[in-house]
């Protein structure tokens, strides 16, 4: 434990020394705190070795609980009504057509079998939340047509749907008998309704003055947060789903002194994110890396500048956008943190597969935050859709 203190410590005080200096690199800021993990791992300058992937696992998958809750929490339906359809299409067929035009690529390209090429479709279909959200927010970027409020909407939503999938093509390739439409509606209809129910719960308690200060006010909302995600998954529902759907409530709702609870959470999905980059940046073997490095380069290319613009122009068509807005949003599907958590899953759950679905992954994500997230300013302002008048 003593270790464990002293190695969070340090590299929480190394972040926040190096915040303002990060804000202006070019490249996401999140990509750092990858970094930072890979010089603290096996075959990095400290050497610390670690593979346990079950940690990281439970870890990380709590910190995406807090950082979906925030994502609700923090969108404006009033923003976001323009762009709820169209949002809602993306995050849920957008998804499913992601996820099955790379596992098409997957099969014929790479020679992998059908079950495996799906799954890695599966993990990498969702935007990240996390991801966009930073790069929005650092890089200032106000975007036009709605499009921002576009991008947050949709990245902040997807991941449940890409959570679905996953866990449908880990049944299958476990050999689980598993009735497909009965797993997706089970997920559905548990998550949302757990969703809505916590949170309209929550907010009637709130209003009801039983609160002696700020602080247990923002602890109520702490446990709020646990429960949303926590009832729903018992029973087989998707608690990702929950949890941003009780965010989207709360954070709507009128409520006493609200900006006590958004620097809260501010703070707590921030350090989330640290944490989340830094374990996948620390559980990764570099000297492994090469021999995916093609493959995961592969399926990146096809995703950006295949499956991504594709599918999004398709399904934004009868939304009639510009051309800018198609651009801007299907540069702007990069893959994150969410997508190597869902990895892991499949990876401790014994599945086997040709490649190390960990690693590959990660090289994914790596490639996407590296060349999609730099230049997703400059895509930007090459399709003139920054809007310089605009309210970040």
């Amino acid at each position: 434990m003593n270790a464990a203190f002293l190695l969070i410590g340090v590299v929480i005080v190394i972040c926040i020394l190096l915040d303002r200096f990060l804000e202006k690199l070019p490249i996401p800021p999140l990509l750092f705190f990858i970094a930072l993990g890979m010089c603290f791992g096996e075959n990095g300058l400290l050497r610390i070795p670690f593979d346990d992937y079950e940690a990281v696992n439970l870890i990380c998958s709590a910190s995406l609980v807090f950082i979906m809750f925030y994502g609700g929490f923090g969108t404006n339906l009033k923003a976001a009504r323009p762009v709820a359809a169209p949002a809602v299409v993306l995050s849920t067929l957008g998804v499913a057509g992601t996820a099955g035009a790379v596992g098409l690529f997957a099969h014929f390209a790479l020679k992998l079998p059908w079950l495996e090429s799906l799954l890695i479709g599966s993990v990498v279909s969702s935007t990240d939340a996390a991801t966009v959200f930073n790069i929005l927010r650092s890089k200032k970027l106000a975007l036009k047509n709605h499009t921002d409020s576009l991008l947050e909407v949709e990245s902040g939503s997807n991941d449940p749907m890409s959570y679905m999938l996953t866990t449908v093509l880990i049944a299958l390739m476990s050999g689980q008998q598993v009735s497909i439409p009965l797993l997706l509606a089970q997920q559905l209809v548990l998550g949302a309704a757990a969703g809505l129910v916590v949170g309209r719960l929550a907010v009637w308690l709130l209003g009801k003055n039983l609160f002696t200060s700020q602080q247990s006010r923002t602890v109520f909302l702490f446990g709020v947060v646990l429960l949303a995600y926590a009832l729903p998954a018992m029973w087989g529902g998707n608690g990702y789903l929950s949890v941003y759907l009780c965010g989207i409530m709360l954070g709507n709702a009128r409520m006493a002194q609200k900006k006590y609870l958004v620097h809260f959470f501010d703070v707590v999905t921030g350090v989330a994110q640290v944490i989340i980059f830094f374990l996948l940046g620390l559980l990764v073997t570099p000297v492994e890396l090469p021999q995916v490095l093609l493959p995961a380069l592969a399926v990146m290319l096809f995703l950006t500048v295949a499956a991504r613009p594709l599918v999004t122009g398709a399904l934004l068509l009868p939304f009639r956008p510009s051309l800018g807005q198609v651009g801007v949003v299907s540069w702007a599907g990069l893959r994150g943190a969410a997508s190597i958590v869902f990895a892991i899953s499949a990876v401790l759950s014994g599945v086997e597969t040709t490649y190390n679905l960990y690693n590959l992954v990660f090289c994914i994500v790596l490639l996407s935050m590296l060349i999609q997230g730099t230049l997703l300013p400059r895509v930007a302002g090459g399709l003139s859709m920054i809007d310089e008048q605009g309210d970040i």
